[in-house]
């Protein structure tokens, strides 16, 4: 299966993208047996002979981009014959640290984290690290005791986003920036990325411009503001509707993580501007990626994170087993980004569909997949609550 995998992925050059819940999380296992005993190879035994090991996968929320992600380290799980542990915070980084601390208590051979605040959570992922075999996925902590990241380069892929802006609106104008939160590094690299490819800037990923200001005015793109939602789609749907009733003349709406773009087109749908406001996305939400095959949304930049998760499991799994040679040389795994636009939607969907196991079938309505993140099959039942407001 692996050789399979990667031919379709080589094949397609794939770079699938996603950033609602039940009240104590998600939290599955993946693998048959009984699980690994206490260790791995930062001083701590590893799993007995006879017991599979087991490794961990913690994200920073429940949206069908960690969907995806779940199905590939269920797929490396079985191919290596290790169990995994997917634990999706509903609630913020006090959920996070929990499962994080209760993966640790469990004695799990490795970790893959995705941190929500790195900047606040050093120390905890410093103490996951020295208890097992630790790697950030997604969102990197680079301050921390990490082994490796696994992931996109955000600020190169938030200037693809910027590109597909340019095309949405070659004439210039303005611009808003919708996101779940800033505290996570992928998003201020993202939000940045894209700022800075408006406004003609030579790159510089440690630049840092403050939301609230107006950015690039009398320019030819103008970046009005950056409006952030914590997780809650209500919010998200509601800061849209905000924009566009504050900025007559808006003329771009971009939302950086998965459920954002289909929010952006519910607002500016109710609001009777679709092809008056230009909509482009990130990641590859079912009403996305609907949205561009029905030409309201001009394009998203997508991620992978069928790989983020298989390549995870692997390599957490190799690192319990004593192989440190699977470490990628500087510590960066880089699985990039992908422009995604009406010309290659439907090649890209049908290639998501299969890493995700799903049939073949007609392409839904996007009404019925724009409510909440939801995985691109049809809504499992642990979807379909809408997070509390302060994730």
């Amino acid at each position: 299966m692996r050789s399979k995998l990667w031919a379709s992925v080589a094949v397609l050059s794939l770079a699938i993208g996603f950033a609602g819940c039940a009240d104590s999380g998600s939290n599955s296992n993946s693998g048959n047996g009984n699980g690994a005993a206490n260790g791995n190879s930062n001083g701590s035994t590893p799993a007995a002979d006879g017991e599979k090991l087991t490794v961990a996968y913690v994200t920073n929320g429940i949206t069908s981009f960690w969907r995806v992600a779940e199905k590939g380290c269920e797929a490396a799980a079985k191919d290596l014959n290790v169990n995994v542990e997917v634990s999706m915070p509903p609630d913020g980084v006090g959920d996070q640290k929990r499962m994080i601390e209760e993966l640790l208590t469990k004695g799990v051979d490795g970790m893959a984290v995705s941190p929500i605040d790195p900047d606040n959570q050093t120390a905890l992922l410093n103490t996951a690290a020295e208890n097992t075999n630790l790697i950030t996925h997604d969102s990197d902590a680079p301050e921390s005791k990490r082994l490796a990241y696994i992931g996109m380069d955000n600020y190169t892929a938030g200037r693809m986003c910027g590109q597909l802006v340019k095309e949405a609106m070659p004439d210039g104008g303005s611009v808003m920036i919708f996101v779940g939160r800033l505290g996570q590094l992928n998003a201020r690299l993202r939000r940045q990325g894209v700022i800075d490819e408006l406004l003609d800037r030579a790159p510089d990923p440690s630049r840092y411009d403050e939301p609230g200001k107006v950015l690039g005015e009398g320019g030819k793109y103008v970046v009005l503001d950056t409006r952030t939602d914590q997780f809650d789609f209500a919010k998200a749907k509601a800061d849209a509707q905000d924009a566009i009733s504050k900025y007559p003349d808006l003329g771009c709406m971009v939302g950086l993580f998965a459920y954002n773009p289909p929010k952006i087109l519910q607002a500016v749908e109710e609001a009777g501007k679709l092809g008056e406001i230009k909509i482009v996305g990130f990641d590859e939400e079912a009403g996305t990626l609907q949205g561009i095959v029905d030409g309201h949304i001009h394009g998203t930049t997508v991620q992978n994170p069928y790989m983020y998760g298989y390549e995870s499991v692997r390599i957490l799994t190799k690192l319990a087993q004593g192989d440190k040679s699977v470490l990628p040389e500087g510590g960066f795994m880089d699985i990039p980004a992908r422009n995604i636009r009406k010309d290659n939607v439907g090649e890209f969907w049908a290639e998501l569909k299969k890493l995700t196991g799903e049939a073949e079938e007609k392409p839904a309505p996007e009404a019925e997949n724009t409510e909440q993140p939801e995985n691109i099959k049809e809504a499992p039942e642990k979807e379909e609550a809408e997070p509390a407001p302060a994730k």
